[in-house]
């Protein structure tokens, strides 16, 4: 079992290095106890970065995916070496910051965009997916005529300018499902989850995801819109992107 040490709270998303142990050595993988790297979920890609003994030689993590309760991390190494570790090693894990942390933009960024569609038309997001500067966000049926995308991300960017806080709690499953607030996202919650990670942008939005996020919507930048295109059984599929993909990056 791997502790997603990343889930605890707003900080935890800025860990750019920590500590871990080895506990299992899958083929191509490492299993630690706990890890602050991002494993692929939720339309969101997986983190990059290193693995290595202290004072040891770096491997590249090119992918990490959750395997039950477990996240391994997929390492990249010279065929020809032999892999030094061993369960109960500890390793230094450094996350690719600039990656994790346009992530955390387009992420906190699309919440903003799909609670302002959901409060202004009503219409709920299926799906959404981010990738390099941008990302796509599946709406449950087009929006009405007469709403511009263009006249969205300014409504949307202004917003961002707001510096609106964004927090992170966790409720009990019982306590959500009493009182589930209201949803811009059609995703039904696993089974298993509980307690419930809720991301909440201050006066805007309050929804159940276990995303990498930043503090506040000061940090996402501005947003640009596409207009949206029709996909399988009448949604639509609506392009965003970050304005600033290469803006400096916050530390923690």
């Amino acid at each position: 079992m791997t502790e997603l040490a990343y889930l605890a709270d707003e900080p935890a998303g800025y860990t750019r290095q920590f500590s871990a142990r080895v506990v299992a050595l899958p083929p191509g993988g490492v299993v630690l106890d706990r890890t602050f790297f991002y494993p692929v979920g939720g339309g969101q890609p997986a983190d990059h970065g290193s693995l290595a003994l202290r004072n040891g030689v770096p491997y590249p993590v090119v992918d990490v995916t959750k395997s039950g309760t477990s996240a391994v991390h997929r390492v990249r190494r010279p065929t020809s070496a032999p892999f030094p570790w061993k369960a109960g090693d500890e390793v230094e894990g450094m996350i690719d910051w600039d990656r994790r942390y346009r992530h955390m933009r387009l992420h906190t960024g699309q919440h903003l965009l799909s609670a302002l569609i959901f409060q202004r038309t009503g219409i709920r997001t299926q799906e959404a997916t981010m990738s390099g500067a941008g990302g796509t966000i599946d709406l449950e049926r087009p929006i009405p005529p007469g709403t511009r995308p263009e006249a969205l991300a300014s409504e949307a960017n202004s917003i961002l300018r707001e510096g609106r806080r964004v927090s992170i709690h966790h409720v009990s499953r019982e306590a959500w499902e009493k009182n589930p607030s209201p949803r811009s996202g059609l995703v039904s919650l696993p089974r298993q989850v509980d307690p419930v990670r809720i991301i909440e942008i201050a006066g805007l939005d309050a929804c159940p995801c276990g995303g990498t996020h930043v503090r506040s919507t000061l940090e996402v930048g501005d947003l640009s819109l596409d207009p949206a295109v029709p996909i399988a059984l009448g949604a639509v599929r609506m392009p965003f992107r970050l304005v600033d993909a290469m803006r400096p990056t916050r530390s923690g």
